[in-house]
């Protein structure tokens, strides 16, 4: 009787630990991700066409006269900008002379902005000579390529 009880509390033990309950923990969903940054507003992309001079002239074209009108009127537009006139020359001549010289283009640019109501303060001139080419300066395509003003907007 005693095999039997033995046996009989095996058989529990057993029973009992198979059918020992499981606890069951609900998982709660990952908490959904934080809304995305709202994009930073754009801002209007201002684009000012550079115009090109002749060789050794600081005169503005006619043919740049439609480029420089259209850069009046985005001026006048975001008349909050400050932009800097950029006189360039090509590599014939002189260091010191380049200098100038790309100094008179930025000049007669700025002047002509002005007298077409651009406001004088916002705008700034400076010459980079001929340290700057955009084009190779062995070929006579080059060299008209570099003969050039461009305008920077200042942030």
């Amino acid at each position: 009787m005693q095999k039997k009880l033995m046996f009989l509390c095996m058989m529990l033990c057993l029973v009992l630990a198979a059918c020992q309950c499981k606890q069951v923990v609900k998982e709660e969903p990952p908490p959904p991700p934080p809304p995305a940054p709202e994009p930073a507003p754009v801002e209007e992309k201002i684009v000012l066409n550079g115009i090109r001079f002749d060789f050794d002239k600081a005169v503005i074209k006619p043919e740049f006269v439609p480029v420089l009108d259209e850069a009046v009127e985005i001026l006048k537009k975001h008349a909050d900008k400050k932009v800097e006139i950029q006189g360039h020359t090509d590599a014939i001549g002189t260091d010191a002379y380049n200098e100038k010289l790309g100094m008179r283009r930025a000049n007669a640019v700025k002047n002509y902005l002005v007298e077409k109501g651009v406001n004088a303060d916002n705008l700034t001139t400076v010459s980079f000579g001929e340290s700057n080419p955009v084009a190779d300066n062995g070929t006579k395509e080059g060299r008209a390529m570099n003969r050039r003003v461009e305008f920077k907007v200042m942030e």
